[in-house]
């Protein structure tokens, strides 16, 4: 049996993830509430769950190692580096989880660990 390997957090998500959850979230929202959304994404505190459960939340397919974004991250993973934690939105009229930036992130974790406790970023939409 391979030795488990150890994913590592940062403490909080990049500068970078937040446009790139505002670009996301305004394919589904209006500018002004994608806005509005990633300002309470900045402002909120980390909270944990397990991949798996995000999955589920979200209704989201795997994505495998053949995806070039989840190769990326899982060689991150592999050599030590630390990654972001996820943004995710939630979305009660519709009942799911968005997740408004890391769904790479969270694939390669996933191939890992199912049960890999995740940080993540979490507002209401």
């Amino acid at each position: 049996m391979s030795p488990k390997i150890k994913i590592k957090w940062l403490r909080q998500p990049e500068g970078h993830d937040y446009p790139a959850a505002l670009l996301f979230l305004t394919l589904i929202y209006d500018p002004k509430t994608a806005a509005s959304m990633v300002s309470r994404l900045r402002k909120a505190p980390v909270s944990e769950f397990k991949a798996k459960d995000i999955f589920r939340a979200a209704g989201l397919p795997l994505l495998g190692p053949g995806n070039s974004h989840v190769k990326k991250d899982i060689v991150k993973i592999e050599s030590g580096s630390s990654i972001s934690p996820l943004l995710l939105v939630r979305d009660s009229a519709n009942g799911k989880v968005v997740i408004a930036d890391g769904y790479h992130r969270l694939c390669a974790v996933y191939t890992f660990d199912e049960d890999a406790v995740i940080p993540c970023r979490i507002a209401s939409a």
